[in-house]
């Protein structure tokens, strides 16, 4: 069974990233599941080239040091020439009415004169490499849902069509994990992208640069260590983090813990060991072109394999070759 998740360079990867996906990818995949850095993705909105390569490169070594397969690993432009021929089957497959009830084309659309077409067009994107890595199950969250079930709808019409090439992806939810809110508003998730990045906690940051953002954590004027989501947020986040950080539950830290410069303190340190060796390692990488430079182009070469007999039986049953 092969599972396929990404990750999208429009930010430097931060904690909940790093805690919520990264992390799990490098403890429970197998050299059978696709993870790729999806910098095609990243082009549907302004961007900036000489960022975006730059970002690319980083969370690729991000997720090696993470110790995330790297035989599973691949950066999505590298297989341009294999997405951009089967996206365009796909989009010769698909309705216009099916990308436009897309939610997110909606809501990122509304109330702007001018948007780019690849972001209608981005879902039929998403499921060329679901599609083309052969993958069964695509972990995602609710706003990636519809785009899965597009996959399905598209692997379907494409097999009743012209022949059996596709296997039907089913999206899956992802294992519990930890919810990383932004440490300067808990009522919103720490994002890559923010634009004040005081409340969010990149993977790269140097230790007392994570320290000073923890301590400044957003808490509230209780002056009392509960772990209450809804009452607390910003004292759950912190219990949080340090749950995730040391396996432990956030009630029973929440008993142990006597107020919220304690908290924060433990927090910050929790979190400063467990991203050390990360940074250390993906430093090292970023330090050695010539390293990474073979890692990514073993999981692009690798990935070519898995699709090559796939886009091959496609092109020619829909008349090509």
């Amino acid at each position: 069974m092969v599972r396929l998740s990404a990750i999208t360079p429009s930010g430097p990867v931060q904690l909940g990233n790093y805690l919520g996906a990264i992390r799990r990818w490098a403890a429970e995949g197998t050299g059978e599941d696709v993870y790729f850095i999806s910098d095609l993705h990243a082009m549907t909105t302004s961007h900036n080239p000489s960022r975006l390569r730059s970002l690319t490169r980083e969370q690729l070594a991000v997720l090696v040091a993470a110790g995330v397969d790297p035989r599973s690993v691949a950066v999505q432009s590298d297989l341009v020439r294999e997405l951009g021929a089967l996206t365009w089957v796909l989009e010769c497959t698909c309705t216009y009415g099916e990308a436009a009830r897309m939610i997110q084309f909606k809501e990122k659309s509304a109330g702007r004169s001018s948007v780019r077409l690849s972001l209608l067009t981005y879902p039929v994107l998403m499921a060329a490499d679901i599609l083309l890595q052969g993958a069964h199950e695509v972990p995602v969250g609710d706003d990636q849902r519809q785009h899965v079930e597009l996959a399905r709808v598209l692997a379907r019409r494409f097999n009743g069509t012209y022949g059996e090439v596709f296997a039907v992806p089913r999206a899956v939810v992802p294992p519990t994990a930890a919810r990383v809110r932004d440490l300067a508003d808990p009522s919103r998730k720490m994002a890559k992208s923010a634009k004040d990045a005081a409340g969010t906690v990149f993977v790269l940051d140097p230790p007392d640069l994570v320290r000073r953002k923890i301590r400044r954590a957003v808490t509230d004027d209780r002056g009392e260590v509960r772990y209450a989501p809804e009452e607390q947020p910003g004292v759950a986040n912190l219990l949080e983090i340090l749950a995730a950080c040391t396996g432990k539950d956030p009630l029973e830290l929440a008993g142990s813990i006597r107020d919220y410069a304690e908290l924060k303190e433990a927090a910050a340190e929790a979190v400063v060991e467990e991203l050390r060796p990360v940074r250390e390692v993906t430093q090292g990488l970023l330090d050695d072109p010539a390293e990474l430079d073979r890692a990514r182009a073993h999981g692009a070469e690798r990935s070519r394999d898995r699709c090559r007999h796939r886009l091959d039986a496609a092109l020619r049953l829909s008349g090509l070759n």
